[in-house]
């Protein structure tokens, strides 16, 4: 996506915050819930700037984020949509999160990054330069959110080994 095209042009300190633990941390194989929480934080904080309700965390879309990550690196590909034609909603909507509700909506940002610009906040900045990944953040439909992130990259990307792969999982019961 052009989100991780835009990550070269935003300054190194872009979207970090000191009210954010982890904003700067790089992905490793043992901070993924510190990653996932400054994520979520710092997208809080966005939406805090613009006057609209925070998201709450979900468990369950956090695991279908963290479930599209892995995918993305064990089957070789960076979509939204796997290569078995699974979609976000789709994914979601297996799942426990529509219980007691007639409808979900569902929205889904993906990034990945290498060496300093894999930090959430370098990612978060990415997407806030992206329209429809801001819009997506942005969205007062939204209520819930999940993170997920993986410290690999897919080959298919020809970014080398050392990189993290992210996915945020946004959903509302209607």
């Amino acid at each position: 996506m052009a989100v991780t095209a835009a990550l070269a042009a935003i300054p190194a300190g872009a979207g970090a915050s000191s009210s954010c633990p982890g904003a700067n941390l790089r992905p490793t194989g043992v901070n993924a819930a510190a990653i996932d929480a400054a994520t979520l934080c710092l997208i809080a904080q966005i939406r805090l700037a613009h006057r609209l309700p925070p998201l709450r965390s979900n468990a369950t879309l956090g695991t279908v984020a963290a479930s599209q990550v892995s995918s993305m690196v064990r089957r070789n590909y960076f979509a939204d949509v796997r290569p078995t034609g699974q979609t976000p909603m789709s994914l979601v909507g297996i799942t426990t999160y529509k219980a007691h509700s007639a409808k979900i909506a569902v929205g889904q940002n993906i990034a990945w990054g290498n060496g300093g610009l894999a930090s959430p906040a370098r990612i978060v900045a990415a997407w806030m330069a992206s329209p429809p990944h801001r819009a997506i953040m942005l969205s007062r439909e939204y209520r819930d959110a999940g993170a997920g992130v993986t410290p690999q990259l897919p080959s298919v990307l020809h970014a080398g080994r050392h990189g993290a792969v992210y996915a945020i999982e946004f959903g509302a019961r209607v």
